[in-house]
């Protein structure tokens, strides 16, 4: 793999207005006191569907040091098919799926947004969609600018 472009050294001052961003998003998910393993499950699932290996990295060893189970891991990209998540993780995952796929399908249906409404509340469901954009965002950089993967 060839080197790239170093995006946060070439324009600090949007990498860190980007991370200003993050940090804003997840204090307001602390002090809302959102699931930080919930969290972390929806930056791993949107850094799978992106392809942003060192996204995926980072989240999944994130999620482990919060203690979150391996096999809940291993099986977060079939995660429709099994018991092993909550409906507030599902509604969660559903959201940021559909908003991960937005260029595709053009459109939030009706029922991820109402199912995650339902399950978060207006000001968690807020934090979330936050959450969600900012992660797609430094993924996007990520894929990009091919970090590499820490030792």
């Amino acid at each position: 793999m060839s080197q790239r472009i170093n995006l946060g050294k070439q324009l600090p001052e949007a990498y860190r207005a980007l991370t200003a961003l993050h940090e804003s998003v997840e204090a307001a998910a602390a002090q809302a006191g959102l699931d930080p393993k919930l969290i972390e499950l929806v930056k791993l699932r949107v850094s799978q569907i992106n392809g942003c290996a060192f996204c995926t990295d980072m989240h999944s060893r994130d999620a482990r040091r919060l203690g979150e189970d391996e096999r809940r891991l291993y099986l977060l990209p079939v995660w429709r098919e099994t018991d092993l998540y909550s409906t507030v993780e599902r509604a969660a995952l559903a959201l940021a799926e559909a908003m991960t796929r937005l260029p595709i399908a053009q459109d939030i249906p009706d029922e991820v947004y109402g199912d995650a409404v339902g399950a978060l509340g207006d000001r968690a469901f807020a934090i979330l969609a936050w959450a969600i954009t900012t992660i797609n965002a430094f993924n996007r950089l990520g894929v990009l600018s091919r970090p590499s993967l820490p030792g």
